[in-house]
């Protein structure tokens, strides 16, 4: 079968450095994170990794297969409660949740931009309870895809997204979640502003990557605040990584609980929406 050449750049690029990040940490000897289809998409890419990228990461790349994990556990708990509910996938590049999460009754809608969404298309094995919408995750016509919300149940996820977006359209997505999901819960990270503003210089780079501009941030002390954007915001829940492997492990850890370091890495934040009282 011929390799597949990826014609990505900016945001839409980042999802293959995700991607080689968790495909390195899924060949060590104890993986953080169980995902096997991440090597074998890496080498049905056409697509030059390390001399992008530079070498495989081992800080970086359990890192990445913590927070896919932290996400998983996220969703696997929502399942419990719901077992048929739907999962939203916004911008979840190449990202194999699916696979890692089905319990045999969920229905799984990835939100994709075209050129992102064909990739999952051609490189992802098809299964009649997943499906990709090729649209942008700032279009909230996604929300008219999802079927009997109320009935199934419905958790959004937002992996590597909400960061790279205007403050407006993150509003925008929180707000049009919690006017038409209630019941549902949305799982998100975001970058601390420090960071964040350290990406508007272009001066943060990964191997021969630029970070693209990442327009909206917040602070993990700030977390309180998101209650405020809708009446239908319920619930504001950090998430915390699960425990890493070895010394690389436990300096994330670390690095999670201290105040002066926890800014450096994506914060995870689970969103629960309820029955809005009347305006």
């Amino acid at each position: 079968m011929a390799r597949v050449r990826p014609m990505l750049s900016g945001v839409p690029e980042t999802l293959l450095w995700t991607l080689y990040n968790r495909a390195h940490e899924a060949g060590q000897r104890y993986p953080v994170l169980d995902d096997p289809v991440a090597p074998r998409l890496v080498e049905a890419l056409d697509y030059p990794f390390e001399e992008r990228f530079g070498r495989p990461n081992a800080y970086y790349s359990q890192l990445q297969g913590l927070r896919s994990r932290c996400f998983d556990l996220a969703v696997q708990e929502y399942l419990v409660e719901w077992p048929r509910a739907t999962v939203v996938a916004l911008g979840d590049g190449l990202e194999t949740g699916f696979w890692r999460v089905d319990n045999g009754t969920l229905d799984w809608l990835s939100v994709e931009l075209p050129e992102v969404a064909e990739l999952r298309r051609t490189l992802l094995p098809a299964s009649e309870r997943m499906r990709v919408l090729a649209r942008s995750a700032t279009d909230p016509a996604w929300l008219d895809e999802i079927e009997d919300p109320r009935g199934r149940g419905v958790v959004v996820t937002a992996q590597g997204l909400l960061m790279y977006l205007r403050p407006a359209e993150v509003r925008a997505i929180l707000v049009a979640c919690a006017e038409r999901l209630p019941g549902g819960v949305l799982v998100m990270d975001s970058m601390a502003r420090r960071p964040a503003r350290h990406t508007m210089t272009g001066r943060w780079k990964v191997g021969g990557m630029t970070i693209p501009p990442m327009r909206w941030a917040m602070d993990p002390d700030e977390r309180h605040k998101l209650l405020a954007t809708h009446p239908g915001i319920t619930e504001v829940r950090a998430l915390r990584l699960p425990r890493g492997r070895g010394a690389t492990g436990e300096l994330i850890r670390l690095q999670a609980m201290l105040p002066g370091l926890r800014a450096l890495t994506p914060a995870m934040t689970r969103l629960r929406f309820g029955e809005a009282p009347p305006r």
